[in-house]
């Protein structure tokens, strides 16, 4: 069956508003994502200020913190590798989370941050 040059116009015109409306529709659930990503990053960065006596610099440092590694290790957990890659990645992501907040902790609010997580990952 040909098509005539006003169908083939049609046919690309439908195909080409089928790709816009699926690249719109990402863009938005990727803005979702990452909005609703800062609100609970927000929280938690209030919750550690809480937890670790944080001044309001350290909690503005907690809070970026947050949200880059969630969004890292989101994208790991989110990937098709196999566990045990994923694994080592998340604990070279950990590693290199923990390099980051030893910069704006102080040791002891570092080790409580440890102890904590530690507690809290024994509890689930």
């Amino acid at each position: 069956m040909k098509l005539t040059l006003n169908q083939r116009i049609s046919l690309i015109s439908l195909a080409g508003a089928l790709v816009t409306g699926f690249v719109f529709t990402q863009i938005y659930m990727n803005r979702r994502s990452r909005e609703e990503i800062k609100d609970i990053a927000e929280e938690l960065a209030l919750l550690w200020k809480e937890r670790l006596n944080l001044n309001e610099e350290q909690t503005d440092s907690m809070l970026d913190n947050i949200i880059e590694y969630t969004l890292k290790k989101n994208e790991i957990i989110d990937s098709s590798m196999n566990p045990i890659a994923q694994v080592r990645k998340l604990k070279a992501i950990q590693k290199t989370e923990h390099k980051k907040l030893k910069q704006f902790l102080t040791d002891y609010q570092f080790e409580n941050y440890v102890s904590i997580n530690k507690e809290l990952r024994n509890k689930s």
